[in-house]
């Protein structure tokens, strides 16, 4: 069982940046595929990026460019720096760890972009 949790988040302006971080504890990421959803206001939850154990990295094309996802597998964390934000970036961000057919998610943190 892998617990995850989020941290940073917050308010930012339009054209603004964050930091979202993801600690996993009860195993070694390694293996594990790591990235982030985000859930929208009243959307439903979509991939913003993942990290493949092997080194490839798949984000959407609404933060390509934008968002840059790291992890130090030492200290069991996932960063995901966010800019040149957007209102329609706003939206809970929900950690994920993926390996085989098991799925793991944190609680969430809020990110809003907005003047």
């Amino acid at each position: 069982q892998v617990r995850l949790v989020e941290s940073g988040g917050g308010l930012a302006q339009p054209g603004g940046s964050l930091s979202l971080s993801c600690t996993a504890s009860g195993d070694d990421i390694t293996p594990y595929a790591m990235g982030w959803y985000r859930q929208p206001p009243g959307k439903e939850r979509e991939l913003v990026v993942l990290s493949w154990p092997a080194g490839s990295i798949n984000y959407a094309d609404s933060v390509k460019g934008r968002f840059t996802i790291s992890r130090d597998n030492m200290k069991s964390t996932v960063y995901m720096q966010m800019g040149n934000l957007r209102p329609d970036d706003t939206a809970v961000y929900y950690c994920h760890a993926l390996l085989g057919h098991n799925g793991y998610w944190g609680q969430g943190t809020r990110v809003t972009v907005s003047s």
